[in-house]
């Protein structure tokens, strides 16, 4: 069992205890002590079939049942597509963000591939030592100790 599947049965365990306990204590006094609101709610171009978010919940992944998955921010923004294999049916992160964990049922097989964030720098105007059109790539470490 992954992390994400015993993370999902807890939790469904958790909240069918909690509701069941709930929902006894509303039909003994007549009134329900549960409560949901829909906090957020994104019209999808595609039907969603898996979701995961990153967990630094900035990011959510979205895989549809277009062979894609759908790079948003959390507040909803796209940032970007990424094309999938026909038959990919769930997905998951690495805790660092920096890999999804691909499920395709169609072939039997999983996949890992990295996702890096490609950001365009203005450079206009500004000073440079070397060729303009040199390639540049900045690394960014995010797990000093």
């Amino acid at each position: 069992m992954t992390y994400k599947q015993c993370f999902a049965a807890c939790a469904m365990l958790m909240f069918s205890f909690l509701t069941t306990s709930a929902l006894a204590n509303a039909s003994a006094s007549g009134r329900s002590n549960v409560q949901l609101q829909v906090e957020k709610k994104w019209e999808l171009p595609a039907k969603p079939l898996d979701i995961v978010y990153s967990l630094d919940e900035k990011k959510v992944f979205i895989l549809t049942q277009q062979d894609q998955i759908l790079v948003y921010k959390a507040s909803g923004e796209l940032l970007g597509k990424i094309a999938v294999n026909k038959g990919v049916s769930a997905i998951d992160i690495s805790p660092r963000g920096d890999k999804l964990y691909l499920v395709n049922q169609k072939d039997d097989s999983f996949s890992e591939i990295s996702v890096d964030f490609v950001v365009n720098i203005d450079t206009v105007g500004s000073p440079y030592l070397g060729q303009f059109n040199a390639p540049v790539t900045i690394a960014f470490f995010t797990d000093f100790e």
